[in-house]
């Protein structure tokens, strides 16, 4: 049976080949980009580098089931999630590749047992690579990493992001409006997998949101293995290990846990 070192590496190797397509692709400028479902922008690329890690990973793990953003982004039963699942973003920041920016990462975590074991978000345009094996730490570019230890919310960087879904953001807005007015400063940078990593190394001191499970599965294991907290802010159905729902979700530092769930709960 393959080890989880084993799966990282794998992993992170078909990340960093899918960060090689977007380096060379952003070179030559044309993505094909257009909107799916009316609102959400998607290039060609997403759906070629889909298509490409799906496939490598079916020749690394054959039978193994997959969760992506572009080609199988239907629902899953709970059963379906507690086996072998790999859970991959092909482009995690889709809005900031198309618009040259570089917080743009590939994200890929493979899951048992209804938790994240191994989680790989390579950063091509920024030349960074987190990983995280499930008890046994995060790094970037394989050096060790952990989440800030403060316990001002005053003194907190917090990162927040917005729906496509224009209905869904005077609620965001609103949510975004409460930690203003109580931490140091709101970030909105893009990407959600990037923003998990920046909690585990340090940059950030939270991150909030709802998103997708292909947003925050690697991510949110990376920060926790760094020594932040994972948790979420409104209830979590049955039909969904906790680990995996990503909606209403909370990761930060320890000590602003209890704070910051208090603020982003209140009706």
């Amino acid at each position: 049976m393959m080890s989880l070192h084993q799966r990282c590496h794998i992993a992170e190797a078909i990340a960093r080949r899918a960060g090689d397509v977007l380096l060379e692709a952003r070179q030559h400028g044309d993505f094909g980009a257009r909107l799916k479902r009316g609102e959400e922008l998607v290039t060609d690329i997403d759906v070629q580098l889909d298509t490409m890690i799906s496939q490598a990973l079916e020749g690394m793990f054959p039978g193994e089931a997959r969760l992506t953003e572009e080609l199988a982004p239907e629902a899953m039963s709970r059963a379906q999630l507690e086996g072998p699942l790999w859970i991959v973003d092909p482009i995690d920041g889709t809005v900031n590749f198309a618009h040259g920016h570089a917080h743009v990462a590939v994200s890929i975590a493979w899951c048992h047992e209804g938790q994240p074991q191994v989680g790989v978000v390579h950063a091509p345009f920024l030349n960074e690579t987190f990983t995280a094996i499930r008890g046994e730490g995060a790094w970037r570019n394989g050096h060790p990493i952990h989440c800030r230890q403060i316990t001002r919310l005053d003194e907190a960087l917090i990162a927040t992001g917005f729906a496509y879904d224009r209905s869904a953001r005077p609620r965001q807005l609103e949510l975004a409006g409460r930690l203003l007015m109580q931490c140091r400063d709101l970030r909105r940078n893009g990407a959600a997998a990037l923003d998990l990593c920046h909690v585990a190394d340090g940059r950030l001191d939270g991150y909030f949101e709802s998103v997708s499970p292909w947003d925050m599965a690697a991510g949110t294991l990376i920060a926790q293995e760094a020594g932040a907290c994972f948790s979420h802010y409104g209830p979590v159905p049955d039909t969904v290990p906790d680990a995996l729902y990503s909606r209403d979700m909370l990761v930060c530092v320890p000590a602003l846990q209890a704070s910051l769930t208090s603020l982003l709960a209140a009706q």
